[in-house]
């Protein structure tokens, strides 16, 4: 691939853009709002002005409800060898370019499956989709060469070609995307009217289940309406399972020892099958799920903390796979949580106390 015009230059277009450029391809830009293609460009991801003939490949990164229209306009106009989306579903889309009359060997529909809370362009990043999987939904009338220009894209920005059906994909980011945003909003949502008292009181708990409830609205009022029907048959499920938690919790409120025994069983029963579940998450670059010993280092809140905390483990010899913070409530200072292997927890303990951090057992 040499050159590529992407359409629509939001979060997910300027960050493809921003990978393919670094990787020496002529990107041009291009977007409904030319400040934001101008934005994108100045940022280093190719440039806001239109190709001289067809590019190699065009990528359509609009919202899910336009994506029919800006590829049909993009195919007819033949700006492209080949073409692509990737928006967050893939069995609409391809169905209202049929019903369209195109051509489809031409088009696959694709999916990174990454993002973050903020929108635009200048929330881009180049490794954005790093390690991450990119799922594509090829067809039998997909073009071989299209379905390489794909995974050139998904090689140059350094994510993992998944392929899926398309109907596959959808009920697949039903359960692991879009399901989970509405719960998370809907937590979030107890928190608009909730006493300040209460709200100051939020940990870690509280802010990781109510993080991407952060999102843009809009955004998400396209992405739903593109999946509604899966999405509504999980949150029936989760409602299912909302009622027989509430059953359970009364229960345990019961004089009666008979029902207090009933309701313990069903909360272990919920807990149990939320563990269940949870360690299904994939791991780190989607490995298998891991098991981290944590070493907790009290800091003060003032710059450099952090800096300092990851090159004294670096000194150590310790990879610090994951981390956390816990601001504390009213004051300057905060809880820092480093995950590591667990035979480095010990060599890491043992080095930053000498180094004069303060760890928490």
């Amino acid at each position: 691939m040499r050159t590529a015009l992407v359409i629509g230059t939001g979060l997910i277009g300027t960050s493809a853009a921003l990978a393919l450029s670094q990787r020496g391809v002529v990107v041009h830009l291009a977007d409904h709002d030319p400040e934001q293609a101008r934005t994108a460009a100045a940022l280093g991801a190719g440039t806001d002005q239109a190709p001289d003939g067809p590019v190699d490949l065009a990528i359509v990164a609009a919202p899910p409800a336009h994506v029919a229209t800006v590829l049909a306009d993009a195919m007819r106009r033949g700006v492209a060898r080949g073409y692509i989306d990737v928006a967050s579903v893939k069995g609409g889309p391809r169905r209202e370019l049929e019903v369209l009359g195109l051509d489809l060997s031409a088009y696959i529909g694709t999916h990174p499956m990454s993002g973050r809370e903020k929108s635009g362009p200048l929330a881009a990043t180049g490794d954005l989709f790093e390690g991450r999987p990119w799922v594509l939904t090829p067809t039998r009338d997909t073009d071989t060469e299209v379905l390489n220009l794909a995974l050139e894209l998904v090689s140059h920005c350094r994510a993992v070609p998944v392929v899926m059906d398309a109907d596959a994909h959808d009920r697949a980011v039903a359960l692991v995307s879009h399901m989970p945003h509405l719960v998370s909003s809907m937590v979030a949502a107890r928190l608009e009217n909730a006493e300040e008292a209460a709200v100051r009181l939020c940990g870690q708990g509280i802010r990781d289940v109510t993080r991407i409830a952060a999102s843009d609205p809009a955004m998400w009022i396209d992405i739903l309406s593109a999946n509604p029907g899966p999405v509504a048959d999980l949150l029936t499920d989760v409602a299912g399972d909302l009622e027989e938690t509430v059953q359970a919790l009364r229960a345990l409120q019961s004089a009666d020892e008979a029902k207090r025994i009933e309701g313990t069983s069903g909360i272990q029963e919920v807990l149990r099958r939320g563990n269940a579940g949870q360690v299904r998450v994939p791991g780190k670059h989607g490995s298998a799920p891991r098991s981290y010993e944590v070493v907790a280092v009290l800091i003060d809140d003032q710059p450099g903390q952090l800096a300092r905390i990851f090159a004294d483990a670096g000194r150590a010899g310790v990879n610090i796979e994951d981390v956390r913070i816990e601001h504390a409530t009213g004051q300057q200072a905060g809880l820092v949580q480093l995950m590591v292997e667990p035979q480095a927890a010990p060599v890491l303990t043992a080095s930053l106390r000498e180094r004069g951090w303060a760890i928490r057992q």
